[in-house]
């Protein structure tokens, strides 16, 4: 079921993409082709035969409101360049510019390898000096490249860096599964885990009634929980994981999860948190005393709400009817001679 609600999320975020780039086709909200007129300033002089030329480019408010029908507004001024190429003169803001939209999107579709939203200039009137200032100014326009499916390509975008993310974040936790699976192998033959059993049987047991009192289970989803509330999510993961496996082997069934799986992630996902996570640490530093106990707070409030409603849930008549542990499969029939 998770497959296909996961299919629908992807397939409609496509489809509300591309509606949204086909409407600014249509639109022309990019004014693609179209010149953009500027005024640009020569702080050092023009040199015609110079490659490249330090200019400021402005931008009239009230005429760029008026090309792309926006009520943002330009800065009075950007820092930029000309840049003689071989097909012609470009204009380049420079990196950094603080650009309203649409021209923040086209600068991300047409900006150069640094990083600089560039433009064709189509034609540079002879500059002016300006009097009482000893610049030289000049009135011109510029065409950016083309930009289209601005949608669809950042969702594409997102996929692959994700997707990137995932493969490198799946190759991390190699190391730290092996680790931790075998200090749990160890404390397995070392009699630790049952130990660990006793001791916490009389706070598991009402919320797994299901478990026998001195299965391995138990102490696998205390090593759980104790993970996530001293804030090693790293070392919860092997946990559960083991956990998962241990009530597996107690489930009649193999395609459908008994009540004590589904209340071990309920229990997981909202566990309690007295100290904060590693990586939040690692980002906020000292600053995380502030948090401390709005965390503590949300995550008892979390793993008071799940408990209850895996017990509330467990209770409805379509649930308790496909509960393996009250159902199980019927036995397999002996094979004919």
């Amino acid at each position: 079921m998770l497959n296909y609600i996961w299919a629908g999320l992807i397939v409609s975020s496509f489809v509300f993409a591309l509606g949204h780039d086909i409407r600014d086709i249509a639109g022309d909200r990019y004014r693609n082709g179209r010149p953009l007129p500027v005024e640009l300033s020569f702080p050092e002089g023009h040199d015609p035969a110079a490659r490249r030329v330090p200019v400021e480019i402005r931008i009239e408010p009230g005429e760029y409101a008026s090309f792309y029908g926006t009520g943002q507004r330009p800065a009075a001024s950007y820092a930029g360049y000309l840049l003689q190429t071989r097909e012609g003169v470009q204009l380049r803001f420079g990196a950094g510019a603080k650009l309203p939209e649409p021209l923040a999107t086209i600068a991300k579709a047409s900006r150069s390898r640094d990083e600089e939203l560039q433009g064709r200039l189509l034609g540079l009137t002879p500059p002016e000096r300006v009097q009482g200032t000893g610049l030289a100014t000049a009135m011109t326009a510029v065409v950016f490249e083309p930009v289209r499916f601005v949608k669809m390509s950042a969702i594409a975008a997102a996929a692959l860096d994700f997707a990137k993310t995932g493969a490198e974040i799946a190759l991390g936790l190699i190391g730290v599964l092996a680790l931790f699976l075998g200090v749990l192998k160890i404390a397995e033959h070392a009699g630790i885990i049952y130990a660990l059993v006793k001791l916490v049987r009389p706070i598991l047991r009402p919320l797994f009634p299901e478990i026998p009192p001195d299965h391995p289970a138990l102490g696998m989803i205390a090593l759980n929980l104790a993970a996530n509330v001293f804030g090693l999510g790293n070392a919860a993961t092997p946990f559960g994981i083991k956990a998962m496996e241990e009530l597996q082997k107690l489930n009649p069934r193999e395609d459908t999860a008994t009540n004590p799986m589904v209340m071990l992630l309920a229990v997981n996902t909202a566990s309690v948190q007295l100290v904060p996570p590693v990586l939040l640490l690692a980002l906020l530093g000292l600053q995380i005393n502030r948090l401390i106990f709005p965390i503590i707070i949300t995550t008892v409030l979390s793993l008071v709400v799940a408990i209850a409603a895996v017990k509330l849930f467990g209770r409805l008549p379509g649930v308790r009817a496909s509960d393996p542990n009250r159902n199980p499969p019927p036995p397999a029939a002996a094979p004919t001679a």
